[in-house]
Formats: C-alpha cells, sequence, structure tokens
C-alpha cells in the first residue's frame, strides 16, 4: 500500500491531495492527515515526530520519503504527463528541500488554514484511513 500522510488543516495540502485523487486514475495513494489516528500511529512507526506537520510524507514499499522527495515520487505515479516532473529528483535534495521549506513555512499565511479536517466525500472515502 502506498500512502500519503498530509497536514489536515493546510488548505495548500488538501487542494493538493485532491490534485492527486484527480490524476491518480489507478488510486494508487491511499490517504490519512497526519493528525488522524492512522497518521498518529503511522509516523512514530517510521521515526517520525508525531507533533510536527511541516512535511508531506509518502509511505512506499515501507520506506518514507518526506519534502520534495515524497513529492516528486507521487508526481511520478500521475496521469497524463505530470511523470515528467520527477526528472526534478537529479536536483540535489538540499536545494529542493530548500524550495519546499519556503513554501511550508508561509502555507498557511498565503493559503489559509481550516479549523478541522477535511472529510472526503463518500465516493473517496475508501481511499482515505
Amino acid at each position: 500500500m502506498t500512502i500519503i500522510l498530509f497536514d489536515g488543516v493546510c488548505n495548500l495540502c488538501n487542494s493538493s491531495v485532491q490534485f492527486v485523487i484527480k490524476h491518480d486514475r489507478k488510486a494508487v495513494f491511499k490517504f490519512a492527515s497526519l493528525q488522524s489516528e492512522v497518521g498518529q500511529k503511522l509516523l512514530p512507526k517510521y521515526g517520525l515526530a508525531t507533533n510536527e506537520f511541516n512535511s508531506f510524507v509518502l509511505i512506499e514499499d515501507n520506506k518514507v520519503y518526506l519534502k520534495s522527495t515524497a513529492a516528486l515520487r507521487v508526481a511520478r505515479k500521475l496521469d497524463s504527463i505530470l511523470p515528467l516532473l520527477y526528472l526534478g529528483i537529479i536536483i540535489p535534495p538540499f536545494i529542493r528541500d530548500a524550495f519546499y521549506n519556503y513554501i511550508s513555512q508561509h502555507r498557511y499565511k498565503w493559503f489559509g488554514k481550516r479549523a478541522e479536517c477535511w472529510i472526503p466525500t463518500p465516493e473517496l472515502s475508501e481511499r482515505f484511513l
């Protein structure tokens, strides 16, 4: 199972999940918010803090990927020309993650924050853990 953990109160993160769902016709990905019971159980299993929600987390083949590496690995499995974004993996992680961190630090200010986690529609609920 391939799982994406995301900040459930972040508008940018929720929009990103909806984008992935739209471009994941094979339904490769399952989702859980970092704040959810499932997210809180998975984080320590992979050596991650349960109180930091500033990283996008991908769990694939029992390995954990964070930040830009996680995002690029997700893009690689999406439809259309989106897998071409994976070519960005050749950029050193310290450069990619600096850009990622800058957006992450400003995401609430730029995109807003929800008072509670986004609830998927009944049709999408099977994709959420």
